[in-house]
C-alpha cells in the first residue's frame, strides 16, 4: 500500500472508531470519511462494506479478548463466580459500541460476515471457559459454547436496546449461570 493510502486507511480506522463509539455501529459511513478528512470514495475503496470497515477496528479488541478469558481462567475461587464474572466481561466486551451486540452474535452465524473470524475469536474464548467447568464437572452435558455465546449476547443485546445498567444485568447473567451449571 503506498504511504498516502496507508495514511488515509488508518485515519479512517481512527476516526470510525470514535465515531462508531459515539453513535453506535451504524453511524453514517459519509460522516465517518468527512470526519477524516477523505472521501466517500477513498473509504468505500478501503473498506467496501461497513463490516469490513468494523473488522480493522476489531484488531485490538481480539487481543483484549484473549486477555480477559486468560484473567477468567486464572480465577481460583468458586466456579459460579468463575462463569458470571466471564460473562460480565464478555457483555463488557461486546458492548463497546451502540449496537455492537447484536452485530458480533449475529455474525457468529454468518459464515460470509467479513468480522466472524473476529467472532470466533470471541466465541473460542468462551469454549476455554466453558471447557475448564467441564474439565471440572460442573457443567450440564450438551452445552454448546455457541448456544452460550448467543445467549449471552442476547442478554447484552437487550441491555443496549433498552440502556440497562451493569447493575440491570448481572441477574439476568446469573440466571444463564445457572442453568449451566449442576
Amino acid at each position: 500500500m503506498r504511504a498516502d493510502a496507508r495514511r488515509n486507511y488508518d485515519r479512517i480506522v481512527e476516526v470510525a472508531r470514535e465515531v462508531f463509539r459515539e453513535q453506535g455501529y451504524d453511524a453514517s459511513l459519509d460522516e465517518v470519511a468527512k470526519r477524516a478528512g477523505v472521501g466517500p470514495g477513498t473509504l468505500y475503496r478501503h473498506f467496501p462494506k461497513r463490516e469490513n470497515l468494523l473488522d480493522a477496528i476489531m484488531q485490538s479488541w481480539v487481543d483484549r479478548v484473549t486477555e480477559t478469558a486468560d484473567k477468567a481462567l486464572a480465577y481460583e475461587g468458586p466456579d459460579r463466580d468463575l462463569l458470571l464474572n466471564w460473562f460480565e466481561q464478555y457483555v463488557a466486551l461486546i458492548s463497546q459500541h451502540k449496537g455492537g451486540p447484536a452485530k458480533l452474535t449475529s455474525a457468529m452465524g454468518d459464515a460470509e460476515s467479513p468480522i466472524r473470524t473476529k467472532c470466533q475469536v470471541l466465541a473460542d474464548a468462551n469454549d476455554r471457559v466453558l471447557d475448564r467447568l467441564r474439565s471440572d464437572g460442573v457443567l450440564r452435558e450438551g452445552v454448546e459454547p455457541v448456544q452460550v455465546c448467543r445467549l449471552v449476547g442476547g442478554v447484552a443485546t437487550i441491555a443496549d436496546n433498552s440502556d440497562l445498567d451493569a447493575d440491570a444485568v448481572r441477574p439476568l447473567l446469573e440466571v444463564v449461570v445457572d442453568g449451566l451449571l449442576t
